[in-house]
């Protein structure tokens, strides 16, 4: 289970300023106050979206500002409220205020939680009217709108995790395909706790974690191995890092697919995907070695970028809730199809009716032709 944050601002709308006004017309030059009350601000509202599956589906907008209610109007009209600003967020979001104190745990698709309250309108002057006084010139503004600093966590589950032995260049890979900064350098154990990518792809989104390099040894606990291991059960698909340029590329491959099955056999069995890594630097007698892995492996250079996308798309392929999105696009598809079958249906009925309707004036014709009976 891994965190993923963000700190957002939000402003609720202020309210509508209540105006001073008096009823005027024909005849009726000294009329009562009329002034109308200010409308309501907009309030900042959070909202689960079930297609959101991290915070970086809400976007780079740290601001999230409503607008104000309108002032209101002579003749005893209110002015309009504004409209409520809905902000999306993923469904588990948590969110806590600057105390770090939860304020809402944000569980239910479609739940709604108002994280700023829009203004009150101000009042108008005809509610200050008394026998005293008729003709009030008093108003209110209307009420300010509320500022909060909040912070959002979600937790999440890792789809992907990378396997390698150290300094095979899973930081660097990490930094290319996705979000995830991990520290980077040119020597082993550069990674020493688990670090989130967060890869964007048609609309969605998927988790990559990147596991602390892997020791030979690893699954009888060696180099904090049962720790690491523990992190990689939880992942759904493995992406296996070879270091592509070092002589040992396939030995790389065979020792860690041994420690997972060490550890656990349900590890070895996982979908996975193989990242020749290093490409730059000439692999081609690692590209030899993997032949028969053809269908698993992408060659690829966090240097270059070569293979990366390729990488992405292999991944996005592997991961279940992207696949069970799909499902839901053919759902869809599904529907109009149902709907499009429902609709030939009612077209066939109406033409057997039209079709049956000579045959009926043809039989009334005959009817009108035939001899009465003599009495």
């Amino acid at each position: 289970m891994f965190l993923d944050e963000k700190s957002i601002e939000v402003r609720s709308g202020k309210g509508g300023d209540g105006i001073c006004s008096f009823h005027r017309e024909k005849f009726v030059p000294l009329g009562g106050p009329d002034g109308g009350d200010g409308g309501r601000g907009g309030h900042v509202i959070l909202q689960v979206n079930e297609q959101y599956s991290t915070l970086l589906d809400m976007g780079n907008a740290r601001l999230y500002k409503a607008r104000p209610g309108q002032a209101g109007g002579a003749k005893r009209c209110t002015g309009k409220s504004a409209e409520d600003l809905i902000v999306d967020v993923p469904k588990g979001t948590i969110v806590k205020d600057a105390e770090g104190r939860i304020l809402a745990d944000l569980t239910e698709d479609g739940q709604r939680w108002i994280a700023a309250r829009g203004g009150k309108g101000g009042m108008g002057n005809q509610h200050f009217a008394t026998p005293a006084n008729q003709a009030p010139r008093k108003c209110t503004p209307g009420e300010a709108g509320e500022k909060r600093e909040l912070f959002l966590e979600l937790k999440l589950m890792a789809d992907v995790g990378l396997v390698g032995f150290p300094n095979a260049g899973k930081s660097s890979l990490v930094n290319k395909i996705s979000s995830g900064r991990p520290k980077v350098g040119d020597y082993p154990f550069t990674t020493l706790e688990p670090v989130l990518g967060i890869v964007q792809m048609n609309g969605h989104s998927f988790v990559v974690a990147d596991i602390p390099g892997l020791l030979e040894g690893a699954s009888e606990g060696k180099g904090l191995g049962h720790q690491f291991l523990k992190h990689i059960e939880r992942t759904h698909t493995l992406l296996f890092v070879i270091d592509g340029y070092a002589d040992n590329a396939y030995e790389q491959f065979s020792v860690l697919k041994g420690e997972l099955a060490a550890f656990h056999p349900k590890l070895a069995k996982k979908p996975y995907v193989i990242a020749l890594n290093k490409s730059d630097l000439g692999i081609d007698n690692a590209i030899k070695e993997f032949a028969g892995y053809k269908e698993h492996v992408i060659v690829t250079s966090a240097v270059t970028g070569e293979g990366c996308k390729e990488l992405q798309q292999a991944l996005d392929a592997a991961v279940p809730h992207v696949q069970k999105k799909k499902v839901g696009w053919e759902s869809k598809k599904v529907v109009e199809a149902k709907t499009m079958k429902a609709a030939d249906k009612t077209k066939a009925k109406a033409a057997r009716k039209e079709a049956a309707k000579p045959a009926k004036s043809a039989a009334k014709t005959t009817a009108k032709k035939a001899p009465a009976k003599k009495k």
